[in-house]
């Protein structure tokens, strides 16, 4: 494990500071060649070295993540079925939990990286300490409240009460787990969130890489009882995932509090609350989480909506959801790059340098979705039925898989596409296009699709389709239009004030 302070040399690093200019402020984005001294190669490189390891560790998280759903999926006969129900009832309100912690975690990498940029260490140290106290706070509050409302909760998101009783329960259970091991997950997703803003993502990938193998290890010997350990099933998934996580946790921390890291955390040092530095996190962070809040709201009323047929259908919801999860990986990876390198061009005034790493990033991004959808027409069937080999499961989820591949490069592109805009504190468009497109179109019309025209399953990834490719339209919009630089002038000098 590499513990020197040196981090990752971009092609910011090795040119000079740029001045902005208003008219550079108000343009749009234009083809511009490269900056002198700056080469194709190197921008590519810069991009892919960043983006390949945090690749890595997202394949190996998900495949984890897809684990726990294969290994509970695969329990005999009906029990199968109503696991993968039960762990899809619990996802959504964990996820509801941290949407104040993923605001932060926005915040902190994209301060981090400007004065990444900056070559400005002590203040990138001083962003990452008010990240973790503030992250301490909320992820207990939090914790609390998710052991308080675990049943309530859960049976909400059961729908109209068509998911038998026994779903239920083991969704409490699963999910009240979770919460027991919510405040190391939270902080371990900080610090990742922090050292990817100084173009860190080795160190997140070896621990998180260790993480997820303890949770295989345990989720085998837990969920089918193996080495004299009694048949846990939900419970077992649920125990095994929270070890990996504190197992992560645990050596993320180990990592911070090496002195010789770019950044870390210096217990001994007086620590008191930063409040303009976190005005500056929450200028760039709250947006993002009215955007989260708003994205897990409209998930929510679509889950409740997909409840509503039944177990069967749920459970095949579950299983496209997990397929969908893995054609993520690509756009998230990247999306992660464009956040670091956006941030670290304009944390040198190199508006130029930001354009030209996002049309890298997103052209390597369109063409790996192509590629990720002919994949998914190909093995549409023995995708499906590696999580669950009931005939009608492996029927209708072959068949929706072709909407699932169409949509692949338009999804690719908006991840990025998000992470640029991200990247540059532009977060408070994202939010309304959030609200316009999970709450208006995946909401609104799968209520529709599913309630009204009766078209079941098929018509609930109608509705998301019809999402993903509006959100795509309106993040290159934006991009394009070039509003982006304004915002990222505004949010960035208030931060160099503090």
């Amino acid at each position: 494990m590499r513990s020197d302070s040196i981090t990752i040399e971009t092609a910011v690093d090795l040119i000079e500071s740029g001045e902005i200019s208003s008219g550079e402020l108000n343009s749009p984005v234009r083809r511009s060649p490269l900056p002198s001294g700056v080469t194709e190669k190197r921008v590519l490189r810069d991009v892919v070295v960043i983006a390949l390891p945090s690749l890595v560790e997202l394949v190996l998280t998900q495949l984890t993540g897809i684990a726990d759903q294969i290994m509970v999926g695969r329990l005999p006969g009906r029990e199968g079925v109503l696991a993968l129900s039960a762990v899809g009832l619990a996802a959504q309100p964990k996820f509801l939990l941290m949407t104040m912690i993923q605001a932060l975690n926005v915040g902190a990498t994209a301060l981090i990286a400007r004065f990444r940029g900056q070559q400005d260490r002590a203040k990138a140290n001083r962003v990452f300490s008010q990240a973790i106290a503030l992250n301490l706070m909320i992820s207990t509050v939090f914790m609390l409240l998710g052991i308080v409302l675990a049943e309530p909760l859960i049976r909400f998101m059961s729908g109209e009460g068509k998911l038998e009783e026994t779903t239920i329960k083991a969704g409490v259970d699963y999910f009240l787990i979770q919460m027991y091991g919510f405040i190391p997950l939270c902080v371990g997703f900080t610090i990742t969130a922090s050292l990817r803003g100084i173009g860190e993502t080795k160190l997140p990938l070896f621990y998180n890489t260790l993480a997820n193998v303890i949770n295989l290890f345990f989720n085998y010997v837990m969920i089918y009882g193996r080495l004299g350990c009694p048949k846990l099933g939900v419970v077992g998934a649920s125990i095994a995932t929270v070890i990996g996580q504190t197992a992560a946790f645990v050596i993320a921390m180990a990592v911070v509090f090496d002195k010789k890291q770019y950044i870390n955390l210096r217990i001994k040092e007086k620590f008191r609350f930063d409040l303009p530095l976190i005005r500056s996190l929450a200028s760039i962070g709250v947006p993002s989480m009215i955007e989260q809040l708003l994205l897990r709201a409209g998930i929510i009323i679509y889950t409740r909506t997909v409840a509503g047929l039944g177990e069967v259908m749920y459970a095949t919801h579950q299983v496209l959801m997990s397929v969908q999860a893995m054609t993520f990986m690509i756009g998230q990876a990247f999306a992660n790059a464009a956040t670091t390198l956006m941030g670290q061009s304009l944390g040198k005034r190199r508006y130029d340098m930001a354009a030209v790493y996002m049309r890298r990033t997103r052209m390597i991004g369109i063409l790996s979705g192509v590629l990720l959808g002919a994949l998914a027409i190909l093995l549409r069937r023995e995708l499906i039925a590696v999580f669950n080999d009931t005939p009608e499961v492996i029927e209708t989820g072959a068949g929706i898989l072709f909407l699932l591949a169409f949509s692949q490069p338009f999804q690719s592109d908006q991840f990025i596409v998000s992470g640029g805009l991200r990247g540059a504190g532009d977060t408070r468009y994202t939010a309304v296009v959030i609200a316009v497109t999970v709450l208006g179109v995946r909401s609104g019309l799968g209520l529709l699709a599913v309630k009204v025209f009766d078209w079941g399953l098929w018509g609930a990834w109608i509705a998301l389709m019809a999402d993903q490719l509006l959100r795509s339209a309106l993040m290159a919009l934006r991009y394009r239009s070039g509003k982006w630089k304004k915002t990222a002038a505004i949010r960035f000098a208030s931060a160099d004030k503090s």
